[in-house]
């Protein structure tokens, strides 16, 4: 079996959900008409990968004025998961008969945990259904400032496009047990977001196609310095360029052995497209299979936690 898969390497309009929905729709119908059956976002694009969070100073002060703006503006631009924009996205890959996988800032809209948001990854099958809505687990380094941790009852893979098809986002692939989890649920193809696809992402996106025998789409955005907030000092190397590149892209489509299809890509807005022959999933498996013949059920043992009762509490 063959799926034609896309990658959306762009950016979004930053701190701007409704124009961003919008140019997300344009770019799905784009990709829906060179014939893709999977359609891919990379690490939070709507309405953004916070790269301000490296790119700009005083950005940990306790109390920074701009900086609770910034977030303040970041949360009324997030996605209540079920809401209007995932309606909207229901629609379109029902439309376009096209599986959807897009990451976003996600809000809590009503009850507890109202102040929180989650970074989270949106998986719509080609009939229009939300499969799965996977928060990542563990934000890295100065992103736990503004989004909270999720657990694993999103560590799946899901049915459609006449396939398997699971996620992790950004460092979630330097987590073993989470790779793990991801590949006992028997990924055809796995999506790995970035918010760019610098090398040792890349590293990481190739070693999770070569340990998993699946197929990966590794992610990334394009953002130059004058899309910063407007609220926060730039760095100074950041200071008198705002064409400069702060996220580059490097997206790129893996085989199951690990090796390059598509790209890497950097430095332009585009569209790649590949198509995936299934077939050779089986073939790589012969030499290498971590969940079958080449695990040691009798040696190592796995389990996955059911959601906290917090985490419940939060949906």
């Amino acid at each position: 079996m063959i799926i034609k898969a896309a990658v959306i390497q762009a950016a979004p309009v930053y701190l701007d959900l409704r124009a961003s929905v919008e140019k997300a729709l344009a770019l799905i119908a784009d990709a829906a008409a060179r014939g893709a059956e999977l359609i891919v976002f990379p690490e939070t694009w709507l309405p953004g990968y916070p790269a301000w969070l490296d790119c700009c100073r005083d950005v940990a002060l306790w109390d920074h004025e701009p900086v609770k703006k910034v977030f303040a503006r970041l949360a009324e631009n997030s996605v209540a998961v079920p809401g209007p924009v995932t309606e909207i996205f229901s629609r379109a890959a029902h439309e376009h008969q096209a599986a959807i996988n897009i990451s976003v800032h996600e809000r809590v809209h009503s009850g507890a945990g109202r102040g929180t948001l989650y970074n989270t990854m949106l998986t719509f099958g080609a009939d229009g259904s939300l499969l799965n809505a996977h928060r990542k687990l563990m934000p890295t380094y100065t992103e736990r400032m503004i989004w909270g941790m999720g657990d694993g009852s999103s560590l799946k893979a899901v049915e459609t496009a006449g396939c398997r098809v699971g996620g992790l986002i950004c460092w979630e692939h330097w987590m073993p047990l989470a790779r793990y989890a991801l590949h006992v649920s028997g990924e055809d193809i796995h999506i790995a977001a970035w918010p760019q696809v610098k090398e040792m992402n890349l590293v990481a996106s190739r070693h999770y196609a070569f340990e998993g025998r699946c197929f990966v789409i590794a992610a990334g955005a394009v953002m130059r310095a004058g899309e910063l907030p407007s609220e926060l000092e730039p760095i100074d190397s950041l200071k008198e360029n705002v064409d400069a590149l702060v996220l580059n892209g490097g997206s790129a489509i893996i085989a199951p052995d690990g090796s390059l299809i598509v790209g890497p890509v950097f430095d332009e807005e585009m569209i790649l497209v590949a198509e995936l022959d299934l077939s050779r999933i089986r073939e790589e498996s012969l030499t290498l299979d971590v969940t079958g013949h080449y695990s040691r059920p009798d040696v190592f043992d796995f389990s996955l936690k059911p959601a906290s009762e917090s985490y419940k509490h939060s949906q």
